[in-house]
């Protein structure tokens, strides 16, 4: 038995489905499910949606009067690619060589799952960058990376955008459910979309639960029991504006080793209910040439990430590599309301 009989690309997704098909989910990846299309070029249509206007009267036996068709636009956008490896090299070779002349399967698995939990951090990385996306398109309206020497940027035309009329940090002058319900309604008579949901990170979360006017309401209604809990507070502004609000606090690192929040502070985006859009997956070089071949080992997870692994003769080592191409399409650009808790100066 070899390395590469072990490092297979079909092994090493089957594990990475198993590992993570009990974990949670980001909170996009159901707001933006997953497809696939060939190519790499993505066209979508935006702003088709609005407020219904009422059928005209008409008199018997007349013609129809035409109606001019509700205005879109449609945007076109290539699809970035992301791509990287990484190596079993020839002194972990040795190591593993060891490893398999004891002839124990149990203690071989328990090794080799040591080393798929290190390959499984491209895939890892392969995730947090889909969420990454969607996360900019939810919060700022732009999808924008710069990395190995490329560059990519990507504007969804998102109109709904605005400042609180006073800093949500100021926790005695602000008003955050007024606030909200100013863009709630802004979206409503635009489009005719119920804002439903909203996400914010947890400094933006703390604002809010210490705000005076929103202590003392909850205080009244709750007759004085206990302080401001975030069950509470979830509670009060369900009960105020039919909203619920999800608090992110995820993590990733950026292409520079620089820690990042998906969620940025001082931002509430707010959403109706449904899908924004679609996480869409093109056709990567590996799975269209190398899948049939015997250049290498190559297999798909995660609806459309390719893992590729390949047997080098000098130095020896297997090489495994993880690609992708992935932009999400946002047809709900136009319902949503990304508002910036700081006021405007």
């Amino acid at each position: 038995m070899t390395i590469f009989d072990l490092m297979q690309s079909q092994e090493l997704t089957a594990y990475w489905e198993e590992l993570t098909q009990d974990e949670a989910p980001y909170p996009c990846e159901e707001l933006f499910p997953d497809d696939k299309k060939r190519g790499i070029s993505l066209k979508w249509i935006k702003g088709s949606k609005g407020l219904p206007v009422v059928l005209k009267t008409s008199a018997f036996d007349v013609h129809a009067v035409p109606r001019a068709r509700v205005g879109f636009e449609k945007l076109t956008a290539d699809m970035p690619y992301f791509k990287e490896s990484t190596y079993i090299d020839e002194e972990l070779r040795q190591e593993l060589n060891l490893v398999l002349e004891t002839g124990n399967q149990v203690y071989i698995d328990s090794v080799m799952a040591k080393i798929f939990d290190d390959e499984t951090r491209l895939l890892r990385g392969a995730r947090a960058s889909r969420e990454r996306m969607r996360m900019m398109a939810l919060t700022t309206g732009i999808v924008s990376m710069a990395a190995n020497g490329q560059a990519f940027a990507f504007d969804y035309g998102v109109t709904h955008k605005g400042n609180a009329a006073v800093s949500w940090s100021d926790h005695t002058n602000s008003d955050p459910i007024e606030d909200i319900r100013v863009a709630k309604e802004a979206i409503l008579d635009a489009t005719g979309a119920v804002i439903t949901r909203a996400m914010c990170d947890g400094k933006t979360w703390r604002h809010i639960r210490n705000n005076e006017k929103i202590k003392k309401a909850i205080f009244v209604l709750t007759n004085g029991a206990g302080s401001v809990s975030d069950n509470k507070l979830r509670e009060y502004i369900m009960d105020e504006l039919e909203i619920e609000v999800v608090v992110n606090d995820k993590r990733y690192i950026d292409e520079a080793g620089t820690q990042g929040s998906f969620m940025p502070a001082n931002t509430f985006s707010m959403f109706p209910d449904g899908n924004l859009g679609k996480t869409w997956f093109g056709t990567t070089p590996a799975e269209s040439d190398l899948m049939s071949g015997s250049v290498a080992n190559v297999s798909v997870t995660d609806t459309g990430v390719a893992v590729t692994t390949v047997q080098h003769a000098d130095p020896v080592q297997v090489e495994t590599i993880v690609s992708m191409i992935c932009l999400p399409s946002f047809e709900a650009a136009d319902q949503v309301y990304i508002m910036d808790t700081n006021a405007a100066s």
